[in-house]
Protein backbone atom coordinates (compact mmCIF):
# COMPACT_ATOMS: atom_id res chain seq x y z
CA UNK A 1 0.00 0.00 0.00
CA UNK A 2 0.99 3.75 -0.38
CA UNK A 3 1.02 3.62 3.23
CA UNK A 4 3.81 1.08 3.42
CA UNK A 5 5.97 2.92 0.61
CA UNK A 6 5.69 6.15 2.82
CA UNK A 7 6.96 4.19 6.46
CA UNK A 8 9.36 2.64 4.54
CA UNK A 9 10.72 6.27 2.88
CA UNK A 10 10.45 7.17 6.69
CA UNK A 11 12.88 4.62 7.78
CA UNK A 12 15.30 5.18 5.28
CA UNK A 13 14.19 2.27 2.63
CA UNK A 14 13.79 3.92 -1.03
CA UNK A 15 10.72 2.42 -2.79
CA UNK A 16 10.55 2.38 -6.90
CA UNK A 17 8.23 2.01 -9.47
CA UNK A 18 5.32 1.23 -7.17
CA UNK A 19 2.01 1.38 -8.79
CA UNK A 20 -1.34 1.96 -7.64
CA UNK A 21 -4.52 3.75 -8.24
CA UNK A 22 -5.96 7.16 -7.45
CA UNK A 23 -9.30 8.79 -7.44
CA UNK A 24 -9.58 12.48 -9.15
CA UNK A 25 -11.56 14.92 -7.42
CA UNK A 26 -14.10 14.31 -10.22
CA UNK A 27 -14.54 10.55 -9.37
CA UNK A 28 -12.09 9.51 -12.26
CA UNK A 29 -9.77 7.00 -11.78
CA UNK A 30 -5.90 7.33 -12.84
CA UNK A 31 -2.86 5.32 -12.03
CA UNK A 32 0.02 6.24 -10.45
CA UNK A 33 3.31 5.45 -10.55
CA UNK A 34 5.33 5.96 -7.27
CA UNK A 35 9.12 6.96 -6.19
CA UNK A 36 9.62 7.77 -2.69
CA UNK A 37 12.25 8.57 -0.94
CA UNK A 38 13.58 10.12 2.53
CA UNK A 39 13.73 13.17 3.26
CA UNK A 40 16.68 14.24 4.88
CA UNK A 41 18.00 17.80 6.76
CA UNK A 42 21.34 18.89 7.04
CA UNK A 43 22.69 16.21 10.15
CA UNK A 44 21.37 13.47 7.86
CA UNK A 45 17.86 13.23 9.94
CA UNK A 46 15.15 11.90 8.11
CA UNK A 47 12.67 14.62 7.90
CA UNK A 48 9.94 13.71 6.08
CA UNK A 49 9.41 11.71 2.32
CA UNK A 50 9.84 13.18 -0.81
CA UNK A 51 7.31 11.30 -3.53
CA UNK A 52 7.31 11.46 -6.92
CA UNK A 53 4.56 10.60 -9.16
CA UNK A 54 3.92 9.91 -12.86
CA UNK A 55 0.37 9.33 -14.40
CA UNK A 56 0.65 6.18 -16.50
CA UNK A 57 -3.25 5.52 -17.01
CA UNK A 58 -2.45 5.95 -21.12
CA UNK A 59 0.51 3.65 -21.14
CA UNK A 60 -1.21 1.21 -19.13
CA UNK A 61 -4.65 1.18 -21.34
CA UNK A 62 -2.22 0.83 -24.22
CA UNK A 63 -0.54 -1.98 -22.76
CA UNK A 64 -4.05 -3.06 -22.23
CA UNK A 65 -5.09 -3.07 -25.72
CA UNK A 66 -1.98 -4.48 -27.51
CA UNK A 67 -2.61 -7.54 -24.85
CA UNK A 68 -6.41 -7.55 -26.27
CA UNK A 69 -4.83 -7.29 -30.08
CA UNK A 70 -2.66 -10.09 -29.64
CA UNK A 71 -5.11 -12.60 -27.62
CA UNK A 72 -7.58 -11.78 -30.48
CA UNK A 73 -5.44 -12.04 -33.69
CA UNK A 74 -6.41 -14.81 -35.97
CA UNK A 75 -2.90 -15.79 -36.09
CA UNK A 76 -0.87 -17.73 -33.87
CA UNK A 77 1.60 -15.26 -31.56
CA UNK A 78 3.60 -16.36 -28.99
CA UNK A 79 6.48 -14.72 -27.65
CA UNK A 80 9.83 -15.61 -25.52
CA UNK A 81 11.72 -14.10 -23.25
CA UNK A 82 15.75 -13.61 -23.44
CA UNK A 83 16.13 -17.20 -22.35
CA UNK A 84 13.50 -18.70 -24.38
CA UNK A 85 11.06 -19.10 -22.28
CA UNK A 86 7.53 -18.15 -23.43
CA UNK A 87 5.53 -15.09 -22.02
CA UNK A 88 2.80 -14.62 -24.80
CA UNK A 89 0.47 -17.11 -25.89
CA UNK A 90 -2.48 -16.16 -27.87
CA UNK A 91 -5.86 -17.88 -28.38
CA UNK A 92 -4.96 -19.10 -31.88
CA UNK A 93 -2.21 -20.87 -30.73
CA UNK A 94 -4.08 -22.35 -28.47
CA UNK A 95 -6.07 -23.21 -30.72
CA UNK A 96 -3.75 -24.43 -33.54
CA UNK A 97 -1.19 -26.61 -30.91
CA UNK A 98 -3.88 -27.37 -28.45
CA UNK A 99 -1.44 -26.82 -25.59
CA UNK A 100 -3.14 -23.66 -23.00
CA UNK A 101 -1.50 -21.07 -21.62
CA UNK A 102 -0.62 -22.46 -18.38
CA UNK A 103 1.03 -25.45 -20.40
CA UNK A 104 3.47 -23.23 -22.16
CA UNK A 105 4.28 -20.05 -20.10
CA UNK A 106 7.47 -20.30 -18.82
CA UNK A 107 8.75 -23.27 -20.31
CA UNK A 108 11.63 -23.29 -23.16
CA UNK A 109 9.97 -22.94 -26.39
CA UNK A 110 12.82 -24.95 -28.50
CA UNK A 111 13.60 -27.57 -26.19
CA UNK A 112 10.37 -28.28 -24.91
CA UNK A 113 7.62 -27.52 -28.32
CA UNK A 114 9.85 -27.89 -31.42
CA UNK A 115 10.69 -31.16 -33.10
CA UNK A 116 14.41 -32.04 -33.10
CA UNK A 117 15.09 -31.42 -36.55
CA UNK A 118 13.92 -28.00 -36.54
CA UNK A 119 14.98 -27.02 -32.82
CA UNK A 120 18.70 -25.58 -34.54
CA UNK A 121 16.94 -23.25 -37.37
CA UNK A 122 13.95 -22.33 -34.31
CA UNK A 123 16.56 -21.44 -32.29
CA UNK A 124 18.73 -19.04 -34.75
CA UNK A 125 15.75 -17.27 -35.60
CA UNK A 126 14.62 -16.49 -32.12
CA UNK A 127 18.60 -15.43 -31.27
CA UNK A 128 18.43 -13.09 -34.47
CA UNK A 129 15.48 -11.46 -33.39
CA UNK A 130 16.95 -10.68 -29.77
CA UNK A 131 19.48 -9.18 -31.42
CA UNK A 132 17.12 -6.91 -33.78
CA UNK A 133 17.28 -8.88 -36.80
CA UNK A 134 13.49 -9.72 -38.32
CA UNK A 135 12.57 -13.03 -40.13
CA UNK A 136 9.98 -12.61 -42.27
CA UNK A 137 7.79 -16.25 -43.17
CA UNK A 138 9.81 -18.61 -41.91
CA UNK A 139 7.91 -22.08 -42.14
CA UNK A 140 8.28 -25.55 -40.16
CA UNK A 141 6.42 -28.21 -39.66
Amino acid sequence: SVGMVIDRALRGDETANYEFPLMTKEGARIEILLNATARRNPGGEIIGVVGIGQDITGRIAQEREYTRLIDTANAPIFGVDTYGRVNIWNQCAIQLVGYSTEEVMGKNLVQEFITDEFKTAVQAVLDEALHGEETANFEFP
